[in-house]
């Protein structure tokens, strides 16, 4: 079953995909943006990690389609089935056509296929400070700052906070009701 939201379908990832992924993972200004950190992978350890994730049933990860090209990955991970929560995030490729609503489209495939089909109740990921794009985009989909971690990063010898956000099913349904108005 493929996600369609009005611009992008989200698909399951394909061994095809794992190109994409690698050139995300050893881009250094992608890296810079996302928390977390990657040693550089190789063909052979991509293959690897997706042959190890492609089963798992509490970490999903989606390919982002645009007009048949693949232009991201948007993932729902740690999903906890009691709790009904998961974490959310969203990568976009340094050429994907920009401005045009991939991204915010694709947050909101994400959330309507995370609370009306798999029913969850929360949705939460981190943002880096100094990572605008993001902040944009998560507040434009109707996602809350929750607090400030300080210093929690560490990026380009330096400390920075991470800020983590989130949005609930019912703030999800007031957002989508809201959104064309």
């Amino acid at each position: 079953m493929n996600i369609c939201g009005n611009k992008v379908i989200l698909r399951a990832l394909e061994p095809s995909d794992m190109p994409y992924l690698r050139e995300m993972i050893n881009d250094p200004e992608m890296e810079r943006m996302v928390i977390g950190w990657s040693f550089p992978v190789s063909e052979k350890q991509q293959m690897d990690w997706y042959n190890r994730v492609i089963s798992d049933n509490k970490n999903f990860r989606f390919a982002i389609m645009y007009e048949d090209m693949f232009v991201g990955v948007s993932t729902l991970t740690q999903i906890d089935w009691k709790n009904r929560s998961a974490d959310h995030g969203i990568k976009l490729c340094n050429d994907a056509p920009k401005g045009v609503g991939i991204g915010t489209d694709s947050v909101y495939a994400t959330m309507k296929y995370a609370f009306e089909e798999l029913q969850l109740n929360r949705l939460y990921g981190s943002i880096l400070e100094y990572n605008i794009a993001s902040q944009k985009l998560y507040a434009k989909c109707g996602w809350k700052v929750e607090g400030n971690y300080r210093q929690s990063v560490f990026k380009n010898n330096a400390y920075h906070d991470e800020w983590p956000v989130a949005i609930l099913r019912d703030e999800y349904f007031e957002w989508k009701e809201n959104r064309g108005k």
